[in-house]
């Protein structure tokens, strides 16, 4: 995520090398690779090789959301042990689990899907997103 923050604030600037954006992140360097040819493969950023090469995104910051970048790196949103909501079954007691699960990645989708790289990269969290953060208990674990 913060690998595809920085080409999104320096969408201007041209393509960035991996060793500045893994210097700028203190990412390490070979684990960086592997994450921006994750975005690459899943059509997030683009790349060129040579003197005046390297990555930037493939389509605009604002058109980008933080759950594209997850699923594409990560990928479902939501899984119980590896798998994703729908094809799992519960019986008995466990039965309400299921929609459970399914009322969870709709949250998450809600959240995730509706901010932007954009949003982020400018400190413009959509309202509804800020609004979840002033409540002093999202802040501190149970």
């Amino acid at each position: 995520m913060r690998a595809a923050l920085q080409l999104a604030d320096a969408r201007d600037a041209g393509p960035l090398k991996a060793e500045a954006i893994a210097q700028a992140q203190d990412i390490p360097h070979k684990f960086l690779e592997g994450i921006l040819n994750d975005m690459r493969r899943g059509g997030l950023v683009q790349s060129r090789r040579g003197g005046n090469g390297g990555y930037r995104l493939a389509r605009p910051a604002e058109a980008i959301s933080i759950a594209d970048v997850i699923r594409v790196v990560d990928g479902p949103l939501v899984s119980v042990r590896g798998v994703r909501p729908p094809e799992l079954s519960y019986t008995g007691p466990a039965r309400s689990l299921l929609p459970l699960w399914i009322a969870l990645r709709a949250n998450v989708r809600e959240i995730l899907d509706g901010v932007t790289l954009a949003d982020v990269a400018t400190a413009e969290l959509p309202p509804q997103v800020a609004e979840l953060t002033e409540n002093p208990e999202s802040w501190t674990n149970p």
